[in-house]
């Protein structure tokens, strides 16, 4: 199928910016089995309490309390998706995983969430990006880099992979370009990217990224494109 650029949304972020704005809470989920089998392509967002994920994706979708952000950082436990698509049909998926690392959640439940969280970035299906949200003050943490390395072999195989540098106004432009360039070496062989949601920093970027990624076809490590699921042995 041809697409005319100048209505397509991977390249007119008004475009994007419109299907994003479709979102609409679909279901919430404690545990993996409680999460509904799905076929369109979901979109992870993940990273440690306090990196500005539900602001991230609140402004994103340009929804003021689509994404709760707990009072209590690290207590919500907890996937929600929230389905995108026009007219009601459901093209993609966003994923909000619960922030993690926050230090009054007892050590049971973080441990516990992790392999939830571990469990499903690794085996969930129609998982088809990870969007990891850093504060870029603070760069990884040892949480940060233990996600990046249990789907580092899925990013390999095809997985898309955004690090999201958050609250990037509070950076000067020498911090915020040292940062970017760290972030790039970091990436897992994926993007990364500024974000400011005060300042509307990045937003086009992320969300024609976002777009291509739940609808262009996956490229096989030939280059080529492949619409079709691969066998798994």
């Amino acid at each position: 199928m041809t697409h005319n650029p100048a209505a397509d949304p991977g390249r007119d972020p008004r475009l994007a910016h419109g299907w994003l704005h479709t979102a609409r809470f679909l279901t919430t989920a404690p545990q993996l089995e409680h999460l509904p089998a799905l076929e369109v392509p979901e979109i992870a967002f993940v990273g440690r309490s306090n990196a500005g994920k539900s602001t991230a994706i609140n402004t994103l979708t340009q929804q003021k309390r689509l994404a709760f952000a707990s009072k209590t950082p690290g207590r919500t436990q907890a996937i929600n998706l929230f389905s995108l698509g026009k007219q009601g049909v459901t093209d993609a998926v966003l994923a909000d995983l619960p922030g993690y690392g926050y230090a009054a959640v007892p050590r049971e439940a973080k441990l516990r969430w992790q392999r939830v969280m571990g469990n499903y970035l690794l085996t969930r299906p129609n998982l088809t990006a990870v969007v990891l949200l850093v504060d870029p003050r603070l760069g990884l943490t040892e949480l940060d880099e233990t996600l990046l390395k249990a789907i580092r072999p899925r990013v390999e195989q095809g997985l898309k992979f955004l690090l999201l540098l958050t609250k990037a106004d509070k950076l000067t432009r020498t911090e915020a370009n040292k940062a970017l360039a760290i972030a790039k070496l970091q990436s897992a062989g994926g993007e990364a990217r500024l974000f400011s949601a005060l300042k509307k920093q990045g937003l086009d970027e992320v969300a024609t990224l976002l777009w291509r990624w739940s609808h262009e076809p996956a490229a096989t490590a030939d280059g080529t494109d492949n619409d079709e699921p691969d066998e798994v042995d």
